[in-house]
């Protein structure tokens, strides 16, 4: 059975911010990204994936659910279907801004991937929507 993709936005120790970096195993990805800066969750997410033998695509960014840029230049990555061929999952810890996860939805919806977000992101991101006055 082949390997599960997952892309994933973190920050990392090093790196070049904003460049996809293939990551099949634990030691590969801590030469390449370090340790994870405090607060982080981008890197405890990569090992969880690793463990359970699925292939990471870690895009840095500079800072967590806040450096749009650096997410949106991932995204952009993400949607051609030339650079990666299948897509499991889009992870996203720290997000709960809706102009990223709007931003994802191309990517989704291309690869039939799911995203994945803690539970505080996402009530971030559920509070952040403009509701209609009832």
């Amino acid at each position: 059975m082949a390997r599960q993709t997952v892309a994933l936005f973190g920050e990392a120790e090093k790196g070049e911010i904003g460049t996809p970096l293939i990551m099949k195993s634990l030691s590969q990805m801590n030469d390449i990204l370090g340790h994870p800066p405090s607060e982080s969750r981008g890197i405890f997410f990569a090992i969880q994936f690793l463990l359970y033998e699925q292939e990471v695509i870690y895009i840095r960014v500079k800072e967590e659910g806040f450096s749009t840029k650096d997410y949106l230049k991932g995204m952009k990555f993400l949607q051609d279907k030339k650079q990666i061929s299948h897509l499991t999952a889009l992870c996203l810890p720290g997000v709960g801004d809706a102009r990223i996860l709007d931003a994802a939805h191309p990517v989704t919806d291309a690869y039939e991937a799911l995203i994945i977000t803690t539970e505080q992101d996402l009530y971030d991101y559920l509070t952040s929507l403009q509701l209609p006055n009832i």
